[in-house]
Order: C-alpha cells, then structure tokens, then sequence
C-alpha cells in the first residue's frame, strides 16, 4: 500500500516502506494512485485514499506506464486526470521485438504463467516467460489448466523438465475449484500471462465472481484461443493480494536482454557460467565449453539448450 503525506506543498509517497520520494506542488488536486487498467494511451488509476477510479492520460507522448504502477496525478476534472509522476518500481515485467516493446505489469511479485491441455500450449513460449521472470527477478509459477477436460499425461510429462528446474507447476481445473491456486496469491502481486485460450479469464471469474470476466470461447478447429482480454487489469484479492489479468500472448520477444542476461536466466546454466575455456564462449560450439560438457553429463536437457542457442542467434542479430 502507499501512504501519504499532504501538507501545503509537498507530497510524500511511500511504497511499502522499501520506497520514498517527495514531490512538491502547490496544488491539492495532486493524488496517488495505482494504475489498475491500461488502455494504450489511456490508463485508469484507483486513487490510494478513496479508492474512487480516475481516467488518465499522461502528459505528451508519454506512454511508458503499466498496469501496477504507482503515481501521482493532477486532477483535470471530477473524474479525468493526467499522471504527473510515477514512483520508482521493483520490477517491470516486459517483452520486445526487434522494432517496440510491450510493457506487462509493474511492482509485480510472481508471475503465473497458465497452460492448459486444451489448446496445446507453445513450450517455446513457456520458455520465454520463464528467461523473462528470471531476468526480472521475479519468481514464477506453472498452472496447466483444465486437466478436467483430456488426458493430460503427456502435457503433465512435459512440464516434468520444469519441476527438476525447480520450477512450481500446479494442475488445476478452474472451472471446478480453484481452492488449490489461492495459497499461491497470498501477500503477493501476481500477473497471469500465457497464450489465449488457456482459462486467465476463467481463473479470473472463479477467484472474482463478482468481475465478470468474459470468457473465452476455444475454437476446437484451429486449436487456438480467441482473444478477449485487450487489456491488463488488476484485481483486488484481499488487502494484501492483487492479481494482473494481461491480454493472451502468441509471442514473447526478449530482445531487451543482454547475452549475458539471457544465459543467466536459464537457472540450470548458471553453476556453469564462467568455467568455459574461453571467456566470451557463446556455448554454441566451442570448444570446451561447460555447458556443452554439462549436457554430455545430463546436467542440462538438449531441449533447454536448444531453446538458448534459438535465442542467442534470435537476440545476437539485433546487435
């Protein structure tokens, strides 16, 4: 939660106690919020102290806001306003192509990431969550929904790799109860990402039935998810627990990480690191390499590695 402190001409914002910046104005129209929603350009803030929901806009072409942020805005009437400043974050959660990237979520905490085994879920994009959770130092969890529908041993077999990765995956079927997922929520601020179709919005409407969420409908002839999430939103669990709905991804570009990021999100690399022959080796083939020689010792899957020399071409070609 924020606090605040209002006197004449200054504001003191505190987020959590961890941080703590002080603007000055001579205008109590200047509130704190969070924003809970993004639409683009615009973006709605809850205001700290009423909770009343304020339209905004930030000034200029300004647009570098995401949902979970927390600012301050100018009132410009009795429920528009324009963000005047934003607080410093923990951690920004987002993706990039070669040409823009896309900001998900601020401030967040954990990132679930949802699959299902119906529609088939894209392991390379499970993949690219993970290498971004670890970049941004945020932790992650694996569902793989509607296990109520189909057999699913050979999606449970897949994520097999991921839990020797250490990685938490959860099975559930949303539709019949959720109970399992909300000791996960608990004190934290989570955002579900994963590609249409997989049950987010389902998840939503099961721990919120009071939001509504639309649902989406699963096109059985293509095998994909239609969109109906065009926004993130967050969501109030309790006083201590939000959850961030993002739009469903078919794609998640990491081209904002640095080589030497990208290998230290893989987290089975990371005992490796440093000990090859030579001191820029790409682990793609040279010689001596450690990880080359951990894979020859089943120390890391040849799957894993595959998806890094991917991206280690895919993000080398951008330099």
């Amino acid at each position: 939660m924020l606090q605040n402190t209002l006197t004449n001409n200054t504001i003191n914002l505190q987020n959590s106690g961890h941080v703590s910046i002080s603007i000055n104005t001579q205008d109590e129209t200047c509130l704190q919020g969070t924003v809970v929603a993004a639409y683009g350009k615009r973006y709605q803030v809850e205001l700290t102290d009423t909770k009343q929901r304020i339209s905004c806009v930030t000034r200029g072409k300004k647009t570098d806001l995401a949902c979970g942020d927390f600012v301050v805005i100018k009132l410009t009437d009795k429920h528009e306003g324009v963000v005047e400043s934003t607080l410093p974050r923990k951690t920004l959660l987002f993706r990039s192509n070669a040409f823009k990237s896309k900001m998900l979520a601020a401030n967040v905490t954990q990132i679930i990431i949802v699959l299902a085994t119906q529609p088939s879920f894209y392991e390379a994009l499970l993949n690219r969550c993970l290498i971004a959770a670890e970049a941004a130092d945020i932790k992650a969890l694996i569902i793989l929904n509607k296990c109520d529908l189909t057999d699913n041993h050979d999606a449970l077999q897949k994520l097999e790799l991921y839990t020797k990765l250490g990685y938490q995956v959860l099975p559930l079927s949303a539709k019949q109860d959720i109970s399992s997922l909300r000791p996960y929520l608990q004190d934290e601020i989570s955002i579900l990402v994963g590609q249409s179709g997989m049950g987010k919005s389902t998840i939503i409407n099961a721990l919120l039935p009071s939001e509504a969420v639309r649902t989406q409908e699963v096109s059985q002839v293509l095998d994909s998810g239609k969109h109906t999430t065009t926004a993130a939103h967050l969501y109030h669990l309790d006083a201590s627990s939000q959850l961030i709905d993002s739009p469903g991804l078919q794609e998640f570009g990491l081209h904002h990480l640095s080589t030497g990021e990208l290998e230290h999100a893989f987290i089975e690399f990371r005992p490796f690191l440093g000990k090859c022959r030579f001191n820029n080796c790409k682990h793609l083939q040279e010689p001596d390499c450690a990880i080359t020689e951990a894979l020859q010792q089943d120390k890391i899957s040849a799957e894993r590695l595959s998806i890094y020399k991917m991206l280690r071409t895919e993000i080398s070609h951008q330099i």
